[in-house]
């Protein structure tokens, strides 16, 4: 009796002896995967907001498949262009000239050098000859039409590539010109393409396009 009676006091000593053993292994795994999950969800956090990071760095440059053509130098460059208002910008690109020329005759430099914060949708010279020749030089010879249509090519505010995914924008010629797109593929009223988008000059966003953009009479 008095020999079964200090087994059964031995095995509840081992018992004892081993239950802090056990809530302290059990304590340590708890604090293991608390751990674990806390270190995935950082590395989570830490991944998404270098994503989001990269795709804003992505819209901030310009893009399409024209830019391929700008110069990677000089001030027809688009570091040369950042330092300049968009209309001695668009002078130093050779793809601009008919615009360039355009602005010239309606009087708009100036008016486009000294304007704060603005969106230019540039025609290339591809564009403009898309228009037939007799009537592209009547355009050319009527400063006031000529005006209409290029200033229907500004937007009074500095707009993002976010911002044309679905918009409408009111001109300096008055009316609406909408967009729409997502990531490099965007279109100006459902005809005109963007070939090198979010170019910087220093008072404008421009966006060259494929198209030029009339006003409704």
């Amino acid at each position: 009796m008095i020999t079964r009676n200090r087994r059964h006091l031995a095995v509840g000593v081992c018992a004892a002896a081993l239950l802090p053993l056990a809530l302290t292994a059990c304590s340590s795994d708890s604090k293991d995967s608390a751990s674990a999950a806390k270190t995935t969800a950082s590395a989570e956090a830490g991944q998404g907001a270098s994503a989001s990071a990269s795709a804003s760095a992505m819209t901030d440059k310009p893009f399409g498949p024209a830019c391929s053509s700008v110069p990677k130098s000089g001030a027809g460059s688009f570091d040369g262009m950042a330092q300049d208002p968009v209309a001695t910008a668009a002078s130093n690109n050779p793809a601009l000239s008919t615009l360039v020329t355009a602005v010239k005759k309606a009087g708009l430099v100036d008016t486009l050098n000294n304007a704060q914060n603005i969106t230019v949708f540039a025609p290339t010279n591809d564009a403009f000859a898309k228009i037939p020749k007799a009537t592209l030089d009547k355009l050319l010879a009527d400063k006031a039409e000529l005006t209409k249509v290029l200033t229907y090519h500004v937007v009074g505010q500095k707009l993002t590539p976010q911002q044309l995914q679905k918009g409408s924008f009111t001109t300096l010629e008055k009316s609406k010109l909408t967009t729409m797109g997502s990531g490099e593929s965007y279109t100006v009223n459902d005809t005109a393409k963007v070939v090198c988008g979010n170019v910087k000059t220093s008072n404008a966003n421009v966006y060259i396009i494929d198209t030029v953009l009339m006003p409704k009479s």
